[in-house]
């Protein structure tokens, strides 16, 4: 191991500044004009797969390291957030971020601020170098196209989209996603008034939302949509039509797709504010005189519906009284498994 370390491996000592210090960097370093039928751009499969590639292990080709946002890009996306009061949304389709990643960039850069205003030490020296040595995505500058961080509008395959199912239909029926995904889910055709009506154009309209549960206690699901309704950005679908239709009215097109973002977000936000209106009218407050504390109270109602069979159903009222509880118990995953944007 010394040997390799005080020969082929020493050129990794010192990383090059804007490329990655990778194993698989040794041929290209030790031999950067020839050596391989390869050019420096050129991979197996059209890829990049030399001193700059992104496939870290020599012995598995397949894995491949993902970029990590720049410093100037990570900034960008806190400024348009908080500063410019941008919806998560819209900040995904300029720079090309999912917005779980922008979620997660903005209370990270709220957190390093909240870190500097209390004068706690950062490990800014061990950030740059890192930024250094791995692949990055950068912020665009004067004006040039936003290169793509990750896909943005992908969904993970249903587990309801799993089975192979053979149904029949008549070919005078027209069978379309909407029909399929109720196939996929077990839920009972669609009357004929509504089938003309339900169509993917609808389901993707701002406004328009449709939850249908079916099943009874735990087999309860909800209705599988088609993918347009289920992806996170539905109305890149309404743009990319616009873009079909006019191809040479780029203004147009645009100015239709922010009215359907501010339409959307509009009705977002009153969804959430009725949310909140419902949930205070259904709470009454107590507040004793001469008291810092304030008792909320709420009606409930404890039932077969609401607890279940086994006594642990999530919308009754002291689920956990009576009924063992797993925190403690080992293998159960007591850490947050995803963000919530």
């Amino acid at each position: 191991m010394f040997n390799w370390l005080l020969g082929e491996g020493a050129s990794l000592k010192h990383h090059i500044p804007g490329d990655t210090n990778y194993v698989t960097d040794l041929k290209e370093r030790m031999n950067p004009r020839g050596g391989s039928n390869r050019s420096r751009s050129d991979g197996a499969d059209g890829e990049d797969n030399s001193a700059s590639s992104k496939r870290p292990f020599p012995l598995n080709s397949s894995f491949v390291s993902s970029p990590i946002l720049g410093e100037d890009l990570r900034n960008e996306i806190y400024k348009r957030v908080v500063k410019q009061n941008k919806s998560v949304r819209t900040v995904s389709v300029e720079l090309q971020v999912d917005m779980r990643r922008i979620g997660a960039a903005v209370r990270l850069v709220e957190l390093e601020k909240r870190m500097e205003k209390e004068k706690k030490s950062m490990a800014i020296p061990y950030a740059r170098a890192v930024h250094e040595m791995v692949p990055t995505t950068p912020l665009a500058e004067g004006g040039q196209r936003q290169p793509i961080h990750e896909p943005i509008n992908e969904l993970p395959v249903h587990r309801l989209t799993q089975p192979q199912i053979f149904y029949p239909v008549s070919e005078s029926r027209q069978f379309t996603r909407v029909d399929a995904g109720r196939v996929f889910s077990g839920a009972p055709a669609l009357e004929t008034d509504e089938e003309k009506t339900l169509t993917v154009q609808s389901l993707i309209k701002p406004g328009t939302k449709r939850i249908e549960k079916v099943g009874k206690g735990d087999n309860e699901q909800h209705v599988l949509l088609p993918a347009d309704a289920r992806i996170p950005h539905p109305q890149l679908i309404e743009l990319e039509r616009d873009f079909i239709a006019k191809p040479h009215e780029p203004k147009e097109r645009w100015e239709k797709y922010h009215e359907r973002i501010q339409k959307s977000d509009a009705l977002a936000q009153k969804r959430k504010a009725d949310a909140k209106k419902r949930a205070e009218e259904r709470t009454i407050r107590i507040e004793p005189e001469n008291s810092r504390f304030e008792f909320r109270f709420n009606d409930v109602v404890v039932s077969k519906e609401t607890t279940g069979p086994d006594g642990r159903g999530h919308s009754a009222p002291g689920r956990r009284y009576g009924v063992p509880t797993y925190d403690r118990k080992k293998g159960q995953v007591k850490i947050p498994t995803k963000v919530e944007v």
